[in-house]
Formats: C-alpha cells, structure tokens, sequence
C-alpha cells in the first residue's frame, strides 16, 4: 500500500473515531432536524456543558458538523447530512448480526 491510500484510509479512520462514541451520535441523530444550540443539545442529552462543548469540538474537527455565532451562542449543525446514510448501513450490521445469533440460538434448542 502506498502512501497517499494510507492517507485516504487514515481520514476514513479519524472520521470512524469521531462517530466511536454514544453522545456523539446522538449529536448527529438529532442535529437531522437543524440546527441546534449547545444549551439545547446539554438539555437533550443530560451531560453537562463542557462535556457537550468537547463532543461537538471532535465532530467539528472531524468536519461532521460546523458552526455558526449568534451573539453569545453557538448554532450546529450538519455539515454531510449524508452521514447519517451510514448510520443506516450500521443499523443493518446490527440485524444481521442478530439473526445470526437467533439461527445459532435456535440450532442450538433443536440439539
């Protein structure tokens, strides 16, 4: 592998991490429906300010969500609403990862 497709795989990567954890992807769900200010998504997601503050940091480093001043407060929103596509995909790992085990459970049962 050359470099320039560790490169494009390493982005991948960072963006993948952005998303590895549970508040983050709430950020995500619920920024599909507009903007939201940090004080809003605090309130929705029941963690305190700087917690928020940092999980949205990650995001916008990652280039997921962006952001926009009004006086004092900070809109985001999203910047690739296509990420959410993925979501759907994951979803779909997760279903089949479950009737694997269902057929496994009942082969089992059958025994």
């Amino acid at each position: 592998m050359d470099e320039k497709q560790w490169s494009a795989l390493d982005a991948r990567a960072a963006i993948l991490k952005a998303l590895a954890h549970p508040a983050r992807i709430f950020i995500v769900e619920k920024l599909k429906d507009g903007e939201q200010c940090v004080n809003a998504l605090t309130g929705m997601i029941g963690l305190d300010t700087s917690t928020v503050s940092k999980h949205l940091s990650v995001l916008k480093n990652a280039g997921i969500v962006s952001d926009r001043k009004a006086g004092t407060s900070s809109y985001y929103f999203l910047r690739v609403p296509c990420i959410l596509d993925f979501f759907g995909c994951v979803e779909q790992v997760i279903i089949s990862r479950a009737d694997q085990q269902n057929r496994i459970v009942l082969a089992c049962k059958q025994r």
